[in-house]
């Protein structure tokens, strides 16, 4: 398990972290949620040991646990091969010269560059970058794996190529600290999250307990003259996708008095659904709308 313990960070006048405490077990996805700005990268970096000025503590269970850690940032020499990059990493962790050969070659294959692995960096795509930032991460079998926004601005491909890569680490019992803005990413992949918002936790748990806490049921509709008025009574609507967004507390019943409106009036709903809750409403519900810069 890894537990943070009362950490605090200030970047002079301007606090980063106050006071955030949380437990990562070990073998779990853990999502860390938040706005520009919440303290994520922050934290990221004190788990990583990048940052070690800082008030509070970091605690291993197992004090000889690996970490890998991808940056937000991509950390490649573009100038040189992706082979080379990994040698370079490889040597940093100090693995043996034929250790070395061979789990570069595994890497290449877990991360789909084999064929592409003496060719400069520079060349390829952004997805094809994103996969060799994480490569470097896991060439020591590292026990704790830290990613920091791993699928930004990438292809469709390249962020299900590293879905499966994640759920693969997952199966071997690798633990994962997951931050994202994408709430989708957070509620397909991650047992457990914590929302973060001006440096302080909001919330915490497991993915299923937090969407039954704070999320409402929601019924969609898209079509002409299909609302009856008494349905304004039921709960809260929202434009959204060229239809209309019910947010209540009686879905059911709201569904019913659609249906019967639309049959009373001859028409007919292009769609009509029940919603479960979202994790991105929820993280609206708990940090606003307004833009973070």
């Amino acid at each position: 398990m890894l537990k943070v313990d009362h950490i605090t960070k200030a970047y002079g006048k301007k606090t980063a972290l106050a006071n955030v405490s949380l437990e990562i077990p070990p073998g779990n996805c853990f999502g860390l949620v938040g706005p520009n700005g919440a303290g994520k990268s922050t934290l990221l970096k004190i788990i990583a040991k990048v940052i070690r000025d800082y008030q509070g503590k970091v605690r291993q269970a197992d004090m000889d646990r690996t970490i890998g850690y991808v940056p937000q940032e991509i950390a490649l020499e573009e100038t040189v091969t992706a082979q080379d990059n990994l040698l370079f990493f490889g040597k940093l962790y100090g693995l043996s010269r034929e250790a070395l050969r061979l789990r570069i070659a595994e890497v290449l294959e877990e991360i789909g560059l084999t064929e592409r692995a003496k060719d400069k960096v520079v060349t390829f795509s952004g997805g094809m970058k994103r996969r060799l930032n994480i490569g470097c991460a896991l060439l020591h079998q590292p026990d704790l794996i830290i990613m920091d926004e791993p699928t930004v601005g990438i292809d469709p491909q390249s962020r299900q190529y590293i879905f499966q890569m994640i759920e693969q680490l997952k199966q071997k019992g690798t633990t994962i600290i997951y931050a994202s803005h994408y709430m989708e990413e957070i509620e397909r992949i991650c047992d457990e999250a914590v929302f973060l918002d001006h440096g302080e936790v909001i919330e915490s748990g497991e993915i299923s307990a937090i969407l039954q806490k704070h999320g409402t049921p929601s019924i969609f509709v898209r079509g002409e003259d299909c609302l009856p008025e008494e349905i304004e009574k039921l709960g809260d609507i929202q434009e959204k996708e060229e239809g209309y967004l019910l947010i209540t507390s009686a879905p059911l019943h709201a569904m019913e008095l659609i249906v019967g409106y639309c049959k009373q009036n001859g028409t007919y709903p292009e769609r009509l659904e029940l919603a479960k809750p979202r994790l991105e409403d929820v993280f609206f519900s708990l940090t606003g709308n307004l833009l973070r810069e």
